[in-house]
C-alpha cells in the first residue's frame, strides 16, 4: 500500500505537458546539413522582425518603415484569422515536430516573407529604378522559406503556396493603402506631439534619402569644424 501511495503522490507531483513557443521551435533531422540550413532559413521572419524593424525604430523612426512593420503585424493577424476559419491540419509529420496544436493553412512563414518581399520591392522601385538589386534581394529568401517549411515537415506544398499568395496580394494592397491614402497624413503625424517626442520623421518626399543624409552629414561636419 505504501508503494502505491508513493506512486500516486509522485504522479500527482508531475506537471502537465507543457507547450513550447513555436516562433523559434524549429526541428530538423540530425545529420542533415540541408535540414540545418533550411531550419535557419525558416527563422528569417524572426531576424527581420527583431534585427530589422526593431533597429529601424531605434535608429531611423521613419513613417514609411513604421507603416511597413504595422502591415506585417496586420498580415499576421489576418493569417491567424484565416487559419482558425479554415482549420486545416498540418502534415502527419507534425507529431514529431510537436506542431500539431496549430493549423497549417496558410503558412504564416510564407505569408510573412512574401508580404515583406512585395512591399520592399514596390518601395525600392518607387524610390529609384536603379534599386532593382535591392528589390530582387528578398525574393530568393522568400522562396527558400517556402521550401524550408515543406522540407522540414511543417507544411504541405498547398499550404506554403497559399501563404505566398496571401502575402503577395496583401503586401500590394497594404503598399497601395499606405502610399496613396495614409501618406497624406504623414506631415500631420510628423508634426504631432508624439511625433516630435519620438523624433518620428517622413522622408517619402526625398528621392534619394541616402545621398540627402550623406550631404547633410558632411555639411554639418564642415559647419562644426568652422565654428
Amino acid at each position: 500500500m505504501s508503494g502505491a501511495g508513493d506512486y500516486q503522490e509522485m504522479a500527482a507531483s508531475v506537471p502537465p505537458s507543457l507547450k513550447a513557443i513555436t516562433l523559434t521551435h524549429v526541428r530538423y533531422r540530425p545529420g542533415d546539413p540541408l535540414g540545418l540550413f533550411l531550419a535557419w532559413v525558416s527563422l528569417i521572419p524572426v531576424f527581420i522582425s527583431l534585427g530589422g524593424f526593431v533597429s529601424h525604430f531605434l535608429f531611423r523612426r521613419e513613417l514609411q518603415g513604421l507603416c511597413f512593420a504595422a502591415g506585417l503585424l496586420v498580415s499576421q493577424a489576418l493569417n491567424e484569422l484565416i487559419k482558425h476559419s479554415v482549420a486545416q491540419s498540418r502534415p502527419a509529420y507534425c507529431e514529431l515536430l510537436e506542431a500539431c496544436d496549430s493549423h497549417g493553412w496558410p503558412s504564416s512563414h510564407s505569408q510573412y516573407t512574401f508580404f515583406f518581399a512585395t512591399y520592399l520591392s514596390l518601395l525600392s522601385l518607387r524610390r529609384s529604378r536603379a534599386r532593382r538589386v535591392i528589390a530582387a534581394v528578398p525574393w530568393p529568401l522568400a522562396f527558400l522559406t517556402m521550401v524550408s517549411r515543406v522540407y522540414l515537415g511543417y507544411h504541405t506544398v498547398a499550404q506554403v503556396f497559399a501563404g505566398a499568395v496571401v502575402g503577395l496580394v496583401f503586401g500590394a494592397i497594404w503598399y497601395w493603402f499606405v502610399n496613396t491614402m495614409l501618406v497624406d497624413y504623414f506631415p500631420m503625424i510628423e508634426e504631432s506631439a508624439i511625433g516630435r517626442w519620438l523624433y518620428i520623421k517622413d522622408t517619402s518626399h526625398i528621392p534619394d534619402v541616402l545621398k540627402f543624409e550623406y550631404d547633410n552629414a558632411r555639411a554639418a561636419r564642415k559647419k562644426v569644424a568652422t565654428d
